[in-house]
């Protein structure tokens, strides 16, 4: 049986970590540093570090608060924001992360999906896709869930994979921040699609939405969420209790 897992994510402006509903209204939490070594400290699998205005503001990811929070990281750290080129990987690799996560810029150049996994190895390359539901069609939004590309998400997701991404986040924007469980349908199609580990996000509200996403959508390998971590309204030791009593299988 396939080990879950369970990722905290650290969506960061200006430096510090904030958090909003479908992707507006952001709020002030913590700083990024010392919620990256509290989740090292309670058992989360990974961490996932957003620069999330990057792209909207055309400039690279800032590296001073990326490198001082990967040194407090003892587990595998995902960073994405601002990625639009060869360099902002090596960059970002360089300052401690682990895998890459790229969105904007694929969409902007798909060629750097392939170049980055013929490079760095395909189990670097994280595709992120924010996704909203247009006139019945999932649909994928670009800078921070600003712009609706038109492109159709399923086939995007389909076309980056066979380029080279190792793993594919699946951000609903519809269900962002609302706490009323995780996008099932959507996930449930991407992982029809493709064979890679797919990581839901967007959603979440309780411990029980995460036992619903891995009894529902079971090809889905792990749960991503920001607020109810962050806030201690759901405790990752406990998730995982939880998660193991309904048949799961976690790393305790």
């Amino acid at each position: 049986m396939i080990t879950k897992r369970i990722i905290p994510c650290l969506d960061v402006k200006n430096g510090r970590v904030v958090k909003g509903v479908n992707f507006e209204g952001l709020q002030d939490v913590n700083s990024p540093v010392q919620l990256a070594r509290f989740y090292t400290d309670c058992g989360a699998d990974e961490l996932v570090f957003y620069d999330i205005t990057a792209s909207a503001e055309g400039r690279s990811l800032f590296t001073d608060v990326l490198r001082e929070t990967a040194s407090r990281v003892f587990i595998p750290l995902t960073v994405g924001g601002g990625i639009t080129t060869l360099d902002d990987f090596a960059r970002v690799l360089n300052c401690g992360a682990d895998k890459v996560s790229v969105n904007s810029g694929a969409i902007k150049n798909p060629a750097l999906i392939g170049e980055a996994a013929k490079r760095y190895g395909d189990q670097c390359v994280v595709l992120s896709v924010d996704i909203k539901r247009v006139n019945g069609e999932f649909r994928v939004f670009a800078r921070g869930g600003r712009d609706d590309t038109g492109l159709e998400a399923l086939g995007w997701i389909e076309r980056c994979v066979g380029s080279g991404a190792g793993e594919v986040v699946v951000n609903s924007i519809d269900t962002d921040g609302v706490r009323g469980g995780f996008d099932l349908e959507l996930l449930r199609a991407v992982c029809e699609r493709v064979k890679v580990p797919v990581v839901a996000s967007g959603g979440a509200g309780s411990e029980r939405d995460f036992v619903t996403l891995f009894k529902e959508a079971p090809q889905v390998s792990a749960g991503l969420a920001a607020s109810i971590f962050h806030f201690m309204e759901v405790k990752i030791p406990e998730l995982k209790r939880t998660l193991s009593e309904n048949g799961i299988c976690v790393r305790l």
